[in-house]
């Protein structure tokens, strides 16, 4: 584990390295608990960097060094020096062959960093920095070599892998085996992966637009095998995608993807060789839901789409983590709003970035979509890198335009192919391909916080003129109170009383990107008879908070008749907002909770209206979470949310009754499960349909979950059915169906990690007393990261109701595993600790709870980096 030093590096001490490693070899004997590896690095003084010769220095943690050699000759100890996380040797000359032996521990690796061993089979996590426990290495990303990779093995372990093609396969004298594997790109070391294990996979082809075959082979345990159609039918979609809309072409002979039970993550893009968490590309319609379904669809293109904008163009150092993740992300959920509905998709992403992204900007973590400084990179895997920063890119999308975004992209990666660059590169393609100016534009990376555009408007009848005032302002941050204006692309659409779209230009135009430069700019528009309704922000198109006083009528309106069917959902959750609020209010005041009627009528007329897609009915029937409730209030009243919440949902569920049965019965059928985008449509509606009949807990409602769930051809039909039951059924009723459930799918290991979130976020069954229980089923493991997101994760993040126990016995259970953890996986520790470092927006009574807990994990003994800076940094 790394020490808990505080340490901070800056982005202003950048220093290229001094030495580059033009080429890479490396030979692995494999063994559980003495892996011994070979590294032959060729390398030279960087000229960048100078012509005298500084000692070289290496990166290694938790390495048993055996030997140090240049040019063949043995280095003795007395001459190098051992640091406490690497390695420095002296140097007399500008280019040398260094060659390193060293030992490391794969079996005793839980930090899943580096190598280690996965349900017996090896496999490697590098990103960010594991690589230095592999071998001693210049372990950073602007160092790029080509790789030649030997892995030795036992025979037990058939199967071994890593980047690049195959070029030699043979048995030692001993009677192991060994691959040779080949990568001619040159790549940083995060890149690099390897795979040895007894494992089966699936195969086939694809052929790129320029005519050359790729063989494709995804891996996994034999007893998972004939879960990875779904995968591959989206590699494949993927690479077509990529060609089409960027004219990427994949360029290896080979692209395979290997399936790890033991992930600290989604997946890892390594170059030619992908490995993913198992949860991230298994999938039956048995087994998996439609939301594992699209997941899967969106983290296979994810990875793939990183070959070039993550592989061939990489980023200069950690701090540019946003140029290659943002971009990919952005490329993923355009692909995956192709595939799906556009809206929806938009929908789910701007929900997850307003609950928990818009949380991380005003929390203590905040920082920028390109940081300034870190004390552990790994902490910096966010949402502001990865959600906003995809934000950041749709944005120059939004103002080019499709066809300008594509030239900027083109002349990117034929710039920059081969090379480690900025995110300020990256801009500056985007510039130069179009003859633009974005330097205002570029504090997107570099201001933190989300900026608020406070907006209104004013009608001259005389002149017809419609004019929109529009301020905005970002609230301080850690290390920046004072924020310059954003340049922020504005969609906006404006509606007459007919609900007709009203023309903004000479053009006839109905929608237009305005463009905020300033703190207080107004845009005016001519030729109205009255004074139009502004539809704002159009589709998302900034990561921004807007403010303008719609009135109910005009939210009801707008869920009616406009044509931007994100801002149609969006006018239903303002609407929602609005009522949750009041019953807030009246909750703690103790008057009466009342709701009302216009927000009944407006989900009624939603419900009954067949010409919209049943994936956006059902997006608009679903309250705000109490998540959402939590980040849009300026203090957090955790009894004050649960309570109208709860009211809300079974008032509407009482006054929809017969709306919502009508709908389920028109979706329920027993056709064969398909995850086409209109069958999930129809079955997301379906199933919304059911969890709003089951809140009345009325027994023939209740009885539609229990046949549902006895008769499901499918796990999400299964799962829905389930959690109806867990949460609102009989103690009797809802343990039969645990119990049935886990009986018919305990050897899977996907359904069981389904299983047991359901229950740690169930507000009825979820109580600390159960969770705990949970902890010792034979099912659940520490050491597994997805074992504990679904557990430990599933009762901090989704039980808001539980977690939030006014005895603060919560946030203790959650301090105490966190301090568990970090002796395992310092990662998942400083993970799943942020639910108390947000303290200081709660009310007293919690807060100070919160607060004690998170004392409780400074004060409990050495903490890794990875903890000890989340910790001390909300302390503070």
């Amino acid at each position: 584990m790394k020490d808990a030093q505080p340490r901070t590096v800056y982005l202003k001490d950048y220093r290229v390295p001094d030495y580059l490693v033009d080429s890479t070899r490396l030979r692995f004997e494999l063994q559980p608990r003495s892996t011994l590896v070979r590294s032959e690095l060729h390398i030279r003084r960087n000229p960048a960097a100078g012509t005298d010769l500084p000692p070289l220095v290496l990166d290694g943690v938790e390495l048993e060094l055996l030997s140090v050699s240049i040019d063949g000759e043995l280095v003795p100890a007395s001459r190098y020096q051992e640091l406490p996380e690497g390695l420095s040797i002296p140097v007399d000359k500008p280019e040398f062959v260094l060659e390193i032996h060293n030992r490391i521990n794969p079996e005793e690796n839980t930090s899943l960093e580096g190598l280690y061993l996965s349900n017996g089979m090896y496999c490697t996590q590098c990103e960010a920095e594991g690589f230095r426990k592999i071998t001693f290495y210049p372990d950073r990303p602007d160092v790029m070599s080509t790789f030649t990779t030997t892995i030795v093995a036992p025979k037990q372990y058939p199967v071994l892998l890593s980047n690049g093609n195959e070029i030699e396969r043979g048995t030692t004298e001993d009677g192991r085996q060994f691959v040779t594997w080949e990568d001619p790109f040159a790549k940083p070391s995060y890149l690099f992966a390897l795979v040895a294990g007894d494992l089966q996979h699936v195969e086939d082809t694809f052929t790129t637009a320029s005519g050359r075959a790729v063989k494709l082979q995804i891996f996994t345990e034999a007893k998972n095998i004939g879960k990875c159609d779904h995968a591959m039918r989206s590699l494949k979609k993927s690479m077509r995608w990529d060609e089409e809309v960027y004219g990427r072409e994949y360029d290896l002979d080979i692209f395979m993807v290997v399936a790890v039970d033991h992930f600290n993550m989604g997946a890892m893009e390594n170059k030619g060789l992908n490995i993913f968490n198992s949860a991230c590309v298994l999938a039956s319609p048995k087994t998996a839901t439609d939301a594992s379904y699209q997941r899967i669809e969106a983290i296979v293109a994810h990875e793939y789409f990183h070959n070039w904008s993550g592989n061939r163009v990489t980023c200069r150092d950690w701090f540019q983590l946003s140029l290659k993740e943002g971009f990919t992300v952005f490329r993923d959920a355009e692909f995956s709003a192709d595939m799906n509905s556009r809206a929806v998709k938009r929908i789910e992403d701007v929900s997850m970035l307003r609950t928990t992204q818009f949380a991380e900007d005003a929390g203590p973590m905040s920082h920028p979509v390109r940081p300034d400084s870190y004390m552990e990179i790994s902490n910096f895997y966010t949402l502001t890198v990865y959600e906003k920063g995809a934000e950041v890119v749709r944005m120059i999308h939004t103002l080019l335009g499709a066809d300008g975004f594509r030239k900027g992209s083109d002349l990117y990666f034929e710039r920059h192919d081969g090379q480690a660059v900025t995110c300020e590169d990256f801009v500056k393609a985007m510039e130069d391909a179009n003859g633009v100016d974005f330097s205002q534009f570029r504090r997107w990376y570099s201001q933190a916080g989300t900026p608020v555009l406070d907006v209104s408007d004013e009608f001259d009848a005389a002149s017809g003129t419609y004019s929109l005032t529009i301020r905005q302002s970002c609230p301080a941050t850690p290390g920046q109170q004072e924020k310059l204006p954003f340049h922020i692309p504005f969609a906006l659409g404006l509606l007459g009383r007919d609900g007709e779209a009203l023309p903004l230009d000479t053009a006839g135009n109905t929608e237009q990107v305005l463009e905020i430069t300033e703190s207080e700019q107004t845009f005016r528009f001519h030729g109205f008879a009255q004074k139009p309704l502004p539809s704002l922000l159009r589709g998302f198109s900034a990561p921004v908070k807007v403010r303008y006083e719609y009135s109910s009528e005009d939210l009801l309106f707008l869920m009616r008749c406009d044509s931007d069917e994100f801002n149609r959902w969006d006018a239903g959750q303002r609407l929602a907002f609005m009522a949750l609020e009041k019953l807030q209010e009246d909750f703690r005041q103790q008057r009466p909770l009342e709701l009302p009627p216009a927000l009944v009528n407006a989900y009624r007329s939603v419900l009954q209206n067949r010409e919209l897609d049943p994936a956006l009915v059902a997006e608009i029937l679903a309250l705000p979470s109490a998540q959402t409730l939590a980040e849009h209030a300026e203090t957090i009243d955790a009894e004050a949310i649960i309570a109208a919440r709860e009211f809300a949902r079974r008032e509407l569920a009482l006054a929809l009754k017969d709306d919502l049965l009508a709908c389920y019965q028109r979706f329920h059928d027993d056709r064969e499960y398909s995850p086409s985008a209109a069958d999930i449509a129809a079955r997301s509606l379906k199933n919304t349909c059911l969890s709003y009949l089951c809140v009345t807990e009325e027994t023939e409602q209740l009885a539609l979950a229990e046949a549902q769930f006895a008769a499901a051809g499918n796990m999400t039909d299964s799962a829905v059915a389930l959690a109806a039951l867990v949460n609102h059924a009989p103690e009797q009723v809802a343990q039969s169906a645990l119990e049935s459930f886990y009986q018919r799918w305990q050897q899977d290991t996907q359904v069981v990690e389904l299983w047991l979130g359901l229950q740690s976020s169930s507000a009825q069954r979820g109580t600390l007393e159960n969770v705990r229980g949970l902890m010792q089923h034979p099912a659940f493991e520490l050491k597994n990261p997805n074992k504990v997101r679904a557990v430990i994760g599933g009762f901090a993040n989704r039980n808001f109701n539980q977690f939030h126990r006014a005895d603060g016995s919560g946030f203790d259970f959650l301090a105490e595993q966190v301090i568990a953890l970090d002796k395992l996986n310092p990662q998942i520790a400083a993970r799943l600790v942020t639910p108390i470092t947000r303290w200081k927006k709660y009310t007293a009574d919690l807060g100070d709870k919160m607060r004690a807990a998170l004392q409780s994990v400074m004060d409990s003994g050495k903490l890794s980096r990875d903890l000890y800076e989340v910790v001390s940094k909300s302390l503070a």
